[in-house]
């Protein structure tokens, strides 16, 4: 069985929305975009290479796979782990899928996704991917959060946890803070959620 991970960079309010640079909103409305770039030190890149370092395929939406494709491919010299991963594309729109190891994922997406666990290879990891992260964790289909938290907030944007997320339980697996502030880290997913009184 394989895990699907979601990796997010994310505000204190919850905004993961254009966290790396203009351009990558693709609707323009957004006006914060890059906000993660002043505080990625040295020790988020450690972080970033170790998380990247571990064997994974790819689970994205449509939009996020194009952002990666026109970076990625080329990036050194196309000998990078995401260009060689396999990618699994979820949506119901026509696009280029001409980059290696491209699968389209259109019907029946929730019971695609589960197949994909139930099979054989590496983990799956999500990054980017608002609207896809949005119908995984609705369904109970997260095995790990990844997350990232930088010291902004913003206010508006698209947020991690949207309106359909369930209520369950994670357990803290892993965790460290930057020079600058970054807290990343790694949640697994542990049951229902538990209630109490004080």
């Amino acid at each position: 069985m394989r895990k699907i991970v979601v990796l997010t960079f994310m505000t204190l309010d919850g905004v993961m929305q254009a966290p790396g640079g203009k351009g990558e909103d693709p609707s323009g409305d957004f006006t914060h975009e890059g906000w993660s770039v002043p505080y990625f030190d040295e020790a988020m890149g450690a972080e970033m290479e170790k998380q990247m370092g571990e064997p994974f395929d790819l689970l994205l939406g449509k939009t996020t796979y194009e952002i990666f494709a026109a970076y990625w491919r080329e990036a050194e010299g196309g000998d990078n782990p995401i260009n060689t991963a396999k990618k699994y594309v979820v949506s119901d729109a026509p696009f280029d899928t001409d980059w290696q190891e491209t699968v389209q994922i259109t019907d029946d997406v929730v019971a695609e996704i589960q197949k994909l666990k139930e099979g054989d290879g590496p983990m799956l990891q999500v990054h980017g991917s608002s609207n896809l992260i949005q119908t995984l964790l609705a369904n109970d289909l997260v095995d790990e959060l990844w997350l990232k938290t930088f010291p902004v907030t913003i206010g508006k944007g698209k947020r991690l946890f949207g309106e359909g997320t369930m209520p369950a339980a994670f357990t803290l697996a892993e965790s460290m803070v930057t020079p600058s502030g970054i807290i990343a880290a790694r949640y697994r997913r542990a049951g229902d959620l538990q209630t109490g009184s004080f």
